[in-house]
């Protein structure tokens, strides 16, 4: 599906114009969006633009990260938008000339209706051109960024106060699962700041020095959020030491007393070892009392150990 909106030199606006007709329009700039397009619309990036087949490529058959081409008539951008649910890229093709942006992508995305929505209801903003287009779709991209991250952070609240008392495995798989996520973000924000970092300093995107206020904004929002990753990948990792520390105080204290139990009973498995041999003339299996003498010897042995360890301090937790 394309959909277009133009504006003409006496500024006004022009909807849903077939792209084979342009000639026929007096416009000063247009957008055309392409949203998972057929073959035949694809043909159109040839036909009508004759943009170079390496960024056809680039829109068509696989996922790249940010980044910036130069052509002679126009300026190549890829963004990266976020995938909700699995924190996957989605890709964004942008062309961009002084009079025209088309942008291209392979599925339906929501930062690219919104951006759209403005676009096209707000008339204080058609005489900015395609420079504040791209600057809409990039501000959405970042806005869609920050729901994630704040879920993040919230998840780690949750994890430090543990109001469901969860196990210590079960809180480690969490962490785990979460400095995956992050890392997902981390590179997809990273990747798109350098991008917008590339923008401001850039000598060849003329058009968009005069919206570079703008891009300012977007790339401080960038740095913040990378900022609130750090800091959540850091708040992970101290977690992670947290309970992996707790999970072997717990395995030593265990530990501890399966070696008391073991050590008291090393004595008396001695004694029982001595009398259960079967020879025939041992002097102690004629005793009348023998049974409970060498009974009561054993539980002597095993208080006397027990008190022992106790007044060691292996048994302070």
């Amino acid at each position: 599906m394309i959909r277009t909106f133009g504006l003409k030199k006496d500024l006004e606006a022009v909807v849903n114009f077939d792209l084979d007709s342009l000639i026929n329009h007096d416009l000063l700039w247009f957008w055309a969006d392409f949203d998972h397009p057929s073959e035949s619309e694809i043909d159109l990036l040839r036909r009508c633009f004759n943009f170079h087949p390496l960024s056809i490529e680039d829109s068509i058959y696989s996922l790249n990260k940010p980044k910036l081409d130069y052509y002679e008539e126009y300026n190549f951008f890829i963004l990266n938008a976020l995938q909700s649910d699995t924190l996957a890229p989605k890709e964004i093709s942008l062309y961009v000339s002084p009079n025209y942006i088309i942008s291209f992508h392979m599925e339906s995305l929501t930062e690219i209706n919104e951006a759209w929505d403005r676009v096209t209801r707000e008339r204080s903003n058609w005489d900015k051109g395609p420079p504040f287009v791209a600057y809409q779709i990039f501000d959405k991209i970042v806005d869609q960024f920050f729901p994630a991250v704040y879920e993040i952070e919230d998840k780690l609240d949750e994890i430090d106060s543990n109001p469901d008392n969860k196990s210590i495995h079960q809180i480690l798989d969490v962490i785990f699962q979460l400095r995956g996520d992050i890392l997902k973000l981390r590179r997809i924000i990273a990747s798109m700041r350098d991008l917008v970092y590339r923008i401001l300093n850039s000598e060849r995107l003329h058009s968009f020095k005069e919206h570079k206020l703008y891009f300012s904004d977007i790339h401080d929002h960038l740095l913040k959020l990378s900022e609130m990753l750090d800091s959540s990948r850091e708040i992970t990792s101290d977690l992670r030491d947290s309970y992996l520390s707790m999970n072997s105080n717990w395995m030593n204290t265990n530990m501890m007393v399966l070696t008391v139990i073991t050590t008291i009973f090393i004595p008396l498995n001695l004694v029982a070892g001595i009398y259960g041999m079967n020879f025939k003339h041992m002097p102690e299996l004629n005793w009348k009392y023998g049974y409970f003498i060498v009974l009561g010897v054993m539980i002597c042995i095993g208080i006397s150990m027990f008190l022992w360890f106790k007044r060691k301090g292996w048994f302070n937790s």
